[in-house]
């Protein structure tokens, strides 16, 4: 784990968000439209926003999350620059969240996970789930942002 990676809650402007989701996979979740008008919104509006930075305050991880600081922690997002990928940084981001929203002994933590990440996600003990709603009639074209 590298510890000169340091994470705490902070506001992360829009273009510093999607300068970010250009290094990392996160970049393609979101649909194209509107999506500069919805990426304001979005780091405007979590709960709960963490930012990793590394020793010269690049915004390396990035987790935004929303609570009701009782029951339960949905995660909005949660990605890790491909060049620090594997150092910890987005567990180190899963707890921290885990913590500020109320601790594992009272917070529940959902979230739709990239079929990619989903051995990370497994690995910090979560399962899969199927008892999960969906109403989704948005526009939705799919892009990668860069």
């Amino acid at each position: 784990m590298d510890s000169s990676i340091r994470i705490k809650e902070e506001r992360i402007s829009p273009e510093e968000y999607i300068d970010f989701l250009k290094r990392t996979d996160l970049g393609s979740q979101y649909p194209k439209e509107r999506f500069e008008e919805r990426i304001s919104k979005l780091v405007g509006n979590v709960t709960v926003s963490l930012a990793a930075r590394n020793e010269d305050g690049l915004l390396v991880g990035v987790l935004f999350g929303l609570t009701d600081y009782v029951y339960w922690l949905y995660i909005t997002d949660l990605g890790v620059d491909r060049a620090y990928e594997r150092q910890g940084i987005g567990s180190r981001l899963m707890k921290t969240a885990h913590d500020i929203a109320g601790g594992e002994k009272d917070i529940a933590v959902y979230l739709i996970a990239n079929e990619n990440a989903v051995p990370f996600y497994e690995k910090l003990g979560m399962k899969r789930a199927d008892d999960v709603m969906q109403y989704n009639h948005i526009e939705w074209t799919e892009f990668t942002v860069q």
